[in-house]
């Protein structure tokens, strides 16, 4: 089992920054890539970024790319998603998901996240 845990959300103005975490614990997290997907209100979760299992492989979605950066720490089981340059099309509850799977066919699809955390809100005003 992987526990996770997101938290840093919060109000912010257009062109401000946040900096999300995603705290994990689990046996065996280390080996799982996670994922950054968010969800507003009346859309479907979409995906947002992905780290591979040791931080050596990251993928974003166009519409965060040059924004958005996705690291970990592993000594830490902590991902972070630091958001830059935020627009209000950003705004949605953001989750992180744990996935055994990385690849060009698997990490932007929800349905291959086995593990979920309860999301973070990510708020940013015009």
């Amino acid at each position: 089992q992987v526990q996770l845990v997101e938290s840093g959300g919060g109000l912010v103005q257009a062109g401000g920054s946040l900096r999300l975490s995603c705290a994990a614990s689990g046996r065996t997290v280390n080996t799982y890539a996670i994922g950054w997907f968010r969800q507003a209100p009346g859309k479907e979760r979409e995906f947002v970024a992905a780290v591979n299992w040791n931080g050596s492989s990251t993928h974003y979605a166009d519409s965060v790319k040059g924004r958005f950066t996705i690291s970990r720490d592993n000594a830490k089981n902590t991902v972070y998603l630091q958001m830059n340059s935020l627009k209000p099309e950003d705004t949605a509850n953001y989750y992180c998901g744990a996935s055994p799977r990385y690849g060009p066919t698997t990490r932007e699809q929800s349905v291959w996240y086995d593990f979920w955390g309860q999301g973070t809100q990510v708020t940013v005003s015009s």
